[in-house]
């Protein structure tokens, strides 16, 4: 059997009946009940129904990603496949890799995901800041770029823009004030950037300007009890393994507000044997960023029942 790692995506693959492929999956319908009942509302239907506004929301967009990765992951086992050698997460998707692991419980991560989405809507207000992928260039001249232009608005603005999402080599997301992050699209676009495409998102996440959210999470995690991982997981604020719960609270703490580091994350994977990434909720999106990573890698997904019976004929697992 391969070696293989199983990754959770984070905001930005939801859809309106993501879920529905699985029928009535036992397994499926376990982890929308439990997730229902934890944060008091049919997450069932909002994810069934949407519409696609709610679920774009911030606070609907971390718990029912967290909850479709879940899902998946407990449909993977329920249908006989093997664990995975390590799990890991992009952004939000480290929760469920929690979760898979046995750090957290679903019960205990739905709730403290919604308080993590509350916490960073509030420390940015709604059309002050923004985000943007930068395509077709190196992330060393990103950062180089977004370093002018912040260092241009003079000592003491509030106008910041820095790299904070490192998705693959030619792929590198922006964030910070809505001004600084409009300003390094143009720069960045006239020193060679294919493309600088604005998100359709509502906060700068992962940028200094989430401190404030990263502070209200770390009060909140004290009071959260983790379990020691039975799967290892790759945190990627550090791209680390760690087994000590303060670690693991620190690093989700530091990684609210700091760069998901996904290029050195996968390559870490693979540092460690892994010889197949599979994506394990909604959408392609960070099976396409392995091959781009490391053309060598083999990349599956687990999103529905077809996709999951694929991949665990690649495995053998």
């Amino acid at each position: 059997m391969k070696s293989f790692a199983f990754v959770f995506p984070g905001q930005g693959s939801q859809a309106v009946g993501m879920l529905d492929a699985w029928g009535d999956h036992p397994a499926v319908a376990e982890t929308l009940r439990e997730a229902s009942d934890a944060l008091d509302e049919d997450v069932a239907r909002l994810i069934h129904e949407g519409p696609k506004e709610a679920l774009a929301l911030t606070t609907n967009t971390q718990p029912v990603m967290l909850v479709a990765g879940v899902a998946a992951w407990r449909a993977w086992l329920a249908e006989g496949g093997s664990k995975p050698a390590l799990v890991a997460g992009h952004s939000l998707g480290e929760y469920s890799a929690l979760v898979a692991s046995g750090v957290l419980t679903l019960a205990q991560a739905a709730p403290l995901v919604r308080f993590r989405a509350q916490a960073m809507q509030q420390a940015v207000p709604v059309g002050v800041g923004a985000m943007a992928a930068v395509l077709g260039m190196d992330a060393e001249k990103v950062k180089a770029g977004c370093a002018e232009v912040t260092a241009g608005f003079g000592l003491g603005s509030a106008e910041v823009v820095e790299a904070v999402n490192f998705n693959d080599p030619m792929q590198t997301v922006i964030a910070g004030s809505k001004a600084a992050v409009d300003k390094a699209c143009e720069v960045l676009k006239a020193q060679g950037a294919k493309r600088a495409l604005p998100l359709p998102v509502s906060a700068p996440f992962h940028s200094s300007l989430m401190r404030p959210a990263a502070e209200a999470l770390r009060e909140r995690l004290a009071s959260v009890s983790f379990a020691a991982p039975q799967i290892p997981i790759l945190n990627n604020i550090d791209v680390a393994v760690e087994t000590d719960a303060d670690r693991i609270r620190d690093a989700l703490v530091r990684q609210a507000a700091g760069p998901v580091r996904w290029v050195e994350s996968v390559l870490a994977l693979k540092a460690r044997g892994v010889e197949v990434i599979v994506e394990c909720g909604p959408g392609k999106v960070l099976a396409g960023m392995a091959k781009r990573i490391s053309p060598e890698l083999f990349a599956a997904s687990v999103y529905d029942p077809a996709t999951r019976a694929e991949s665990q004929q690649l495995l053998g697992a």
